[in-house]
């Protein structure tokens, strides 16, 4: 009878996605397996140099390290994003690239919304005010600090109709709003949304949210030209890539009141530098890339990434997102 031979596996960066309340059993039941936390670039290739199998969440693999790992046959990232390895260089040494696509599109709708909810009800900041004595010291039954906004009859531009765009939008037609779609291929069921192109999105949108890609076309998609067109009582979320939007841009916006708020989940540089402009710009709130991070959607990047790892050692690769010819599967031995 066959059997597989156990693969040597290393895990570079597997904190953010398991910080301990998920479990690893079955990724270390594929083989001989090592989980670091973190791993500092400095660390990379001797932690992983005998590795035929390393999984990274954003732990750079690029063409120099690649190089400097001879028995790698295998690369799972551990988001859908894959852009922290080489796929030329894997290419050229026959190693199979795999992503985990769709783990997260119902927290990330979920925050998008929470964004939104707090920018038209500001429950943090009238929270902080009862707790605070506000309330207790009114002379009327209720107060508020901030203008009110019901979300039904709103307008939201949805950039972006992909799963996520798409849950978005049914969110948003659930809750009595307009949904305005802009993407790059015109869908062949818009779900009544309306599609349209991107400035008159941001033209007529109450609330713009973003769910593109970064490419080099959307890098600062959002410019201060987009943010000019948009409503002075509109607001801007970003869940997306944070190199979308120009910070600058949008902080000198909000500042001006050119724009009633913004909710990002997603900055140019994560961790952002003390000086990022977003962080002192008037009605802006920030969540540290969070949205992604519910229990239930790590849970599932765990699953589909241990399945990914599976499915190469049987020699049937899924979710491959390189060309690369699979000629690097495990072998059986006796």
């Amino acid at each position: 009878m066959e059997r597989r031979r156990p693969m040597n596996i290393v895990v570079l960066d597997g904190y953010t996605a398991n910080p301990g309340d998920l479990s690893w059993e079955a990724l270390t039941a594929q083989g001989t397996c090592r989980i670091y936390d973190r791993t500092p670039p400095e660390q990379t290739v001797e932690r992983a140099r005998s590795a035929e199998i390393v999984l990274t969440n954003k732990v750079v693999l690029d063409r120099d390290v690649i190089a400097h790992l001879p028995k790698l046959k295998y690369v799972g990232v551990l988001a859908t994003g894959y852009n922290v390895v080489d796929l030329d260089a894997a290419n050229e040494r026959g190693i199979v690239v795999t992503n985990v696509p769709a783990y997260s599109t119902e927290s990330v709708v979920q925050i998008v919304f929470a964004h939104l909810f707090h920018l038209t009800h500001h429950v943090a900041e009238h929270s902080a005010g009862a707790r605070a004595g506000k309330w207790t010291r009114s002379p009327d039954f209720a107060y508020w600090d901030y203008p009110l906004v019901e979300v039904a009859g709103l307008t939201m531009g949805i950039v972006g109709f992909g799963g996520i765009g798409r849950r978005v939008a049914a969110v948003a037609q659930a809750l009595g709003m307009q949904a305005l779609i802009n993407t790059r291929t015109p869908p062949s069921d818009p779900a009544g949304c309306e599609v349209v192109a991107l400035d008159d999105l941001f033209k007529r949108s109450d609330v713009v949210t973003l769910h593109c890609p970064l490419t080099p076309q959307t890098k600062h998609l959002v410019n201060a030209e987009r943010l000019a067109m948009m409503k002075p009582t509109a607001f801007l979320i970003n869940c997306s890539r944070g190199p979308v939007v120009d910070e600058l841009a949008l902080a000198d916006a909000l500042n001006a009141g050119a724009l009633a708020g913004a909710g990002v989940d997603v900055l140019s540089t994560e961790p952002p530098a003390a000086d990022n402009p977003l962080l002192t710009a008037h009605n802006c709130a920030i969540t540290p890339h969070v949205g992604w991070a519910t229990s239930a959607a790590r849970q599932r990047l765990m699953e589909v990434a241990t399945a990914n790892v599976h499915a190469f050692v049987a020699g049937h690769p899924v979710n491959v997102v390189n060309t690369v010819n699979v000629v690097n599967a495990p072998e059986s031995a006796e």
